[in-house]
């Protein structure tokens, strides 16, 4: 087959063939190690850091054991089965995917007089210890959460999902990165058609390498590169993993990244917590009303209140509260456009800073700048009250990558609105919503339930069901057992 190299019965020539594939003398972390045991030549290959030193010295000490007679027979088999006491094992002749296996930490032991490469798994990865993820905060629960390291991470998902029926299918993505995935899904639950469908589209992605991990992935299973809205919603919670692999959904891994992608997604899938199934169910509802709320006013609240601060004869004499005392030097409108790229800016300034300042940096961005700002006239202090409660709704969406795109909708909705008033900000609402409509995550609409309308899933969405009565799995996921 093409792009396959066989061992062939010279054991210089495969030794060589491999050294000369990975450049061994130009890389300082590439090992190979030139040994004889029982007579025979043996190799070995792997990278400086990916391997368990204790385990090889043991592997190596215990070869070293051997005389020419313990190998006589079939030297294969003995060696597998006898003399290498190892769990993770195993063989391959190609050449070219023996080498590529090493540089993803694997040993490869060459042998002379064997038509097969044998591969020790013996590796390990520099890991954190799993802990809370920051985005996925609970009051009560558990406070571990996905780490770097792929293998770490199937193994957090087979502590919540003790079921035989589990799934986790290995894949590699990338031409030169050969990045290790997962496929994680329950067999007897999961649509076949819909994994199937997955696996095919991750099977064709052409690419050097995933640089961003679970993001490049996106970019590719998407569709839509200009789409701000995330059609794939990402958990670094193992047991926020779980729930939706109990539903039907397909997970996956990706080496390198502590976020685990959840496919199919809709657009109500982002806007839930786990706070939520953390407390008793009336609590859960009303949390989940909240949240809702939150997020639309985060959309609707700027656009919505400048509208009736500059259309005053919408709104009953009781009202005219609403629009500002004082407008300021600057309009209206550029007051919260410059206020919304402030925000943004103080956010990035918060990543950037150390964890030790910034609190004097929130200090000086609340008091030196908004206090100062409104002094001077710049702001009014409506356009400070009504910034803050959409930033609060903002900061209350679940899904970061929701509340990005929340926040570039608000915008356009308010420079809509600015320039042509009512009709503006009705078209422009109204041709929001028929974008969310028409989106699709993996050929189902974005924003199932509600179109196409099912009204008992609509109310699993707005209200937080209690666990003994929701005994049915979502529809849209077509899973081969509907009912828990």
């Amino acid at each position: 087959m093409v792009g396959q190299k066989y061992l062939s019965d010279n054991y210089e020539q495969n030794v060589q063939y491999i050294r000369d594939y990975l450049d061994v003398e130009k890389s300082f972390d590439l090992v190979h190690l030139d040994l004889e045991y029982a007579k025979r030549k043996m190799s070995l290959f792997l990278v400086d850091g990916f391997v368990k030193d204790d385990i090889l010295h043991y592997l190596m000490r215990f070869l070293a054991e051997l005389e020419e007679e313990d190998l006589a027979g079939d030297t294969l088999q003995l060696l597998l089965k006898r003399y290498i006491p190892y769990v993770e094992i195993d063989v391959e002749q190609d050449l070219e995917k023996a080498a590529d296996l090493v540089l993803a930490g694997p040993t490869a032991l060459v042998v002379e007089g064997i038509d097969r490469i044998i591969l020790i798994d013996a590796r390990t990865y520099p890991v954190r210890s799993p802990a809370e993820p920051d985005l996925e905060k609970v009051v009560r629960g558990s406070r571990d959460g996905y780490v770097e390291t792929i293998v770490f991470n199937t193994a957090l998902t087979r502590r919540k999902v003790r079921d035989r029926s589990l799934r986790m299918e290995y894949m590699s993505i990338g031409r030169r990165s050969k990045t290790d995935i997962c496929v994680c899904y329950l067999d007897d639950i999961a649509d076949q058609k819909k994994v199937k469908q997955l696996k095919d589209s991750l099977e064709q992605i052409d690419t050097d390498g995933l640089p961003m991990a679970e993001k490049t992935i996106e970019e590719f299973l998407s569709g839509k590169a200009w789409n701000p809205y995330p059609t794939i919603r990402y958990t670094e919670r193992p047991d926020t993993a779980a729930s939706h692999l109990y539903e039907g959904h397909i997970l996956i891994i990706i080496d390198g990244s502590p976020s685990v992608m959840i496919t199919p997604a809709t657009f109500w899938h982002h806007m839930q917590h786990a706070e939520e199934y953390r407390q008793k169910p009336f609590v859960g509802v009303y949390l989940r009303f909240v949240r809702f709320i939150a997020i639309f006013a985060s959309i609707f609240l700027l656009p919505l209140y400048y509208l009736l601060s500059t259309e005053l004869e919408l709104l009953p004499e009781a009202l005219h509260f609403i629009g500002p005392k004082e407008v300021g030097l600057i309009p209206l409108v550029f007051q919260f456009l410059i206020a919304e790229v402030g925000v943004d800016v103080l956010r990035m300034a918060a990543i950037h800073t150390p964890s030790a300042l910034t609190t004097a940096l929130g200090l000086v961005s609340a008091i030196l700048i908004g206090q100062i700002a409104v002094e001077v006239g710049l702001f009014s202090n409506e356009v400070i009250l009504y910034l803050a409660a959409v930033v609060l709704g903002t900061f209350a969406t679940p899904s970061y990558e929701l509340s990005l795109a929340n926040r570039i909708i608000r915008m356009i909705l308010l420079i809509l609105t600015a320039i042509f008033g009512v009709k503006g900000f009705m078209i422009s609402a109204t041709v929001y919503l028929l974008y969310l409509i028409q989106l699709k995550t993996f050929y189902i609409g974005y924003f199932w339930p509600f179109i196409p309308f099912d009204f008992k899933a609509m109310l699993n969405v707005l209200i937080r069901q209690p666990l003994p009565t929701a005994n049915s799995r979502p529809s849209f996921l077509n899973p081969q057992d509907p009912d828990r």
